[in-house]
C-alpha cells in the first residue's frame, strides 16, 4: 500500500498517457532530458549537422522542471531576459522582468518546434538502463516502454531540478484527504488555473508543507481561494524584494546584437565580484548575493578581517530582511516566526512580493515546526502533539538538490566498458574531463552541473548554454575527423580531477552553523567530497572555465581523448 501511495505522486496530471508499441531504433544521438539542458544540447547538435536525435523524457513533453511546475503563482526568480534561453535567436522578448512558468514552458516548446525536436522524442518514457556495446560501438538504451534505442553518442542532460522531493513523515500514506506535490498540481481538485481563482477550495482547509522557493509562491493564490490555509514552516526563508514589472516596449527596441550573452555575462561577473560599468540586472541577486560572497577588500587585508567584513555585511542584509517582515506582517507573532535567523547564504534566498502579506491574512495560520512534523494521521499533520485537520495537503518541498550524485539524478544504471557502472566508478567522487566526459564510458557526454567538476552559476541557463555549445561543437569535430569512438585518457582524467581537488575550499566549518538545507548537504557538510568540487575556488570561475573549453575546441586536436576511427563491428 505504501509503494502504491507514493507511486501516484509521479503520475502526470497534465498530459494523457498514450499506450504505444515498443520502438527499436538506431540513431546518432540520444539525449536524456527534455528541459533546458537537453534542448540546448539537441539544438547545438542540429547546428553541427546531426539529423537523427531522440530526446527521452518521463514528462509528456519538453520543458523539464517547467513542464512539471505548473502550480498557481509559479515564476522564475532569475531575470527572464537572462534565464530564458535563445531569446535573440527566436526574436522573443519576455513579457515581464520575471517570467511566469507558462511563458517559460511555451518558449521552450517554441525552441523544440524551431529545431523539429519533438516528433522523434519519446515522452512519458523513462530510461531503465543503458550499456556500451563494444562490438557495435554503440550505446544501447532501454526504457520502461520496452524500447531499445542504439546510438553513437549518448548525452545525459537531466538538469539540476529533475527529482521531485517528498518529505519523509510517518503516516503520509494514512491521510484520508487529497494530497499532491506542487510539481504535480491537482487542478481537478482545486479548480481554477495558474492565474485563476481556485474555485473548488472555497470550503476547504488546506495544509501547505514547505516554505522554500516553491512553497512561498503558491501561498497567496491558496489564501485568496481557500477557506483556511495552514502553512507548516520548518525554517523561515529570507524573502527579498522581487520587484516584478511588465517589459516596456523601449527595452526590446534598444537591444543590440549579442545582447543576451552580454547581459548574462554582466550578471555572472557581478556575482563573482568582478568590476562592471553598469549592473544591467540590478536586483536582489546582484545586490545581496554578490555582496555577501565578495565583501570589499583593501590592500593588505588579512583573511580574518575579510571574514569579519563579510559577516558584518551578511548581518546587515539579514537585518534588512527582518525589518521588511515587520513592515509587511502586522501580526507580531507571525512576524517573529517568519524572521530568518541564520546567515544569508545558509539557504537559497527567495524573492517575492505577495508571500508576506498573504501570511498576514486572517485565514492563514503559520505553524512553526523547527523540529519537523511529528506525523500525519488520516485527518492531517500533527505538530508538537497538536492535530491540524485539513481537507487537502500540498507538499511544496521542491526538488532534490543539485548536489545529488549524478547517477541518482540520471535515474538509471549506466554500464560502460568492462561492465563498470557509472555509480560504481563515481562512488568515491567524480572523475572526469571538464566535468562532461569520463573514462570508461565512450561517446558519453554529461551536461555540466554543480557537484561534478564543472562550475556553479545562479543562472543555470548560462551553464546549460555553455554545455550545449560544447557538446554540439565537440560532436561536430568528432564527425569531421571520422572518429567512431572516443574515450578520455587516464592521464587527462587524473589531471582534471587533481585540478578540481587542488582548488577545493573546505567551508564545512561555516556551513555547519547553517540549518539543514541543500546548501550544506542537509546538515552534513563534512560529507561533501572535494572530488565533486568546481573549477576554481568556491563556486568556481565560470569565465575561466568557458575560456578553457573554448581553447580546447579552437585548438582542435581533442587533447585528452583517445580516438578510434574504426567502423562499427570491426
Amino acid at each position: 500500500r505504501t509503494d502504491e501511495h507514493f507511486a501516484r505522486y509521479r503520475d502526470d496530471p497534465f498530459t494523457p498517457y498514450v499506450e504505444r508499441a515498443p520502438i527499436e531504433d538506431d540513431v546518432e544521438v540520444v539525449v536524456v532530458g527534455g528541459g533546458i539542458a537537453g534542448l540546448l544540447a539537441a539544438v547545438n547538435l542540429r547546428k553541427a549537422g546531426v539529423t537523427r536525435i531522440r530526446i527521452i523524457d518521463q514528462a509528456g513533453g519538453v520543458g523539464g522542471t517547467w513542464y512539471w511546475n505548473r502550480y498557481p503563482g509559479v515564476m522564475c526568480d532569475v531575470e527572464s531576459y537572462i534565464y530564458m534561453p535563445m531569446l535573440e535567436e527566436l526574436g522573443y522578448v519576455p513579457r515581464q522582468r520575471y517570467a511566469w512558468g507558462e511563458e517559460i514552458l511555451a518558449h521552450l516548446q517554441a525552441i523544440a518546434d524551431r529545431y523539429d525536436l519533438a516528433p522523434d522524442a519519446l515522452f512519458h518514457t523513462g530510461v531503465t538502463h543503458s550499456e556500451w556495446d563494444e562490438g557495435a560501438a554503440r550505446w544501447r538504451v532501454h526504457t520502461d516502454r520496452g524500447d531499445e534505442v542504439a546510438c553513437r553518442f549518448y548525452v545525459l542532460a537531466v538538469g539540476i531540478l529533475n527529482l521531485m522531493k517528498l518529505p519523509v513523515i510517518p503516516g503520509m500514506e494514512d491521510f484520508a484527504g487529497r494530497a499532491f506535490h506542487t510539481a504535480r498540481w491537482d487542478y481537478e481538485y482545486t479548480g481554477g488555473g495558474a492565474h485563476e481563482p481556485l474555485t473548488r477550495l472555497s470550503d476547504k482547509v488546506v495544509g501547505l508543507i514547505g516554505t522554500g522557493a516553491s512553497g512561498i509562491q503558491c501561498v497567496a493564490p491558496l489564501a485568496e481561494s481557500a477557506q483556511h490555509v495552514y502553512v507548516f514552516q520548518r525554517t523561515p526563508s529570507a524573502i527579498g524584494v522581487r520587484g516584478n514589472r511588465p517589459t516596456q516596449p523601449e527595452f526590446g527596441a534598444s537591444l543590440e546584437p549579442n545582447w543576451q550573452r552580454e547581459r548574462m555575462d554582466n550578471f555572472q561577473a557581478i556575482l563573482m565580484g568582478r568590476p562592471v560599468d553598469t549592473d544591467l540586472v540590478d536586483d536582489g541577486w546582484t545586490h545581496h548575493y554578490a555582496a555577501v560572497h565578495h565583501p570589499p577588500r583593501r590592500p593588505g587585508m588579512k583573511l580574518e578581517e575579510l571574514a569579519r567584513a563579510g559577516e558584518a555585511i551578511d548581518f546587515e542584509i539579514m537585518e534588512e530582511h527582518r525589518r521588511r517582515i515587520e513592515e509587511l506582517v502586522k501580526d507580531p507573532v507571525k512576524a517573529e516566526v517568519l524572521k530568518p535567523y541564520y546567515r544569508y547564504l545558509c539557504k537559497r534566498p527567495c524573492f517575492h512580493d505577495e508571500y508576506l502579506p498573504a501570511i498576514d491574512r486572517p485565514n492563514v495560520t503559520l505553524i512553526d515546526c523547527p523540529g519537523g512534523i511529528d506525523r500525519i494521521t488520516d485527518r492531517g499533520p500533527v505538530v508538537d502533539g497538536v492535530q491540524y485537520e485539513v481537507d487537502c495537503l500540498v507538499y511544496g518541498t521542491g526538488f532534490e538538490a543539485e548536489l545529488t550524485p549524478l547517477h541518482r539524478r540520471v535515474g538509471h544504471e549506466i554500464v560502460g566498458r568492462g561492465g563498470v557502472t557509472l555509480a560504481a566508478k563515481w562512488a568515491d567522487g567524480a572523475s572526469s574531463l571538464y566535468g562532461m566526459m569520463t573514462r570508461g564510458f565512450p561517446n558519453l557526454f554529461v551536461m555540466p552541473a554543480p557537484g561534478q567538476q564543472a562550475v556553479v552559476t545562479v543562472n543555470y541557463t548560462q551553464l546549460a548554454v555553455l554545455g550545449g555549445e560544447f557538446v554540439g561543437r565537440a560532436v561536430g569535430q568528432l564527425r569531421k575527423k571520422g572518429v567512431e569512438v572516443f574515450d578520455v585518457s587516464a592521464e587527462a582524467e587524473e589531471g582534471w580531477t587533481e585540478t578540481i581537488v587542488g582548488s577545493y575550499v573546505d567551508a564545512s566549518a561555516v556551513m555547519s552553523a547553517c540549518t539543514p538545507s541543500r546548501i550544506n548537504n542537509e546538515g552534513h557538510p563534512e560529507l561533501l567530497n572535494p572530488r565533486n568540487g568546481n573549477y576554481g575556488r568556491g563556486l568556481g570561475d565560470f569565465f575561466a572555465y568557458r575560456e578553457l573549453l573554448e581553447r580546447w575546441l579552437e585548438e582542435g586536436s581533442l587533447e585528452g581523448l583517445e580516438l578510434e576511427t574504426r567502423s562499427p563491428g570491426s
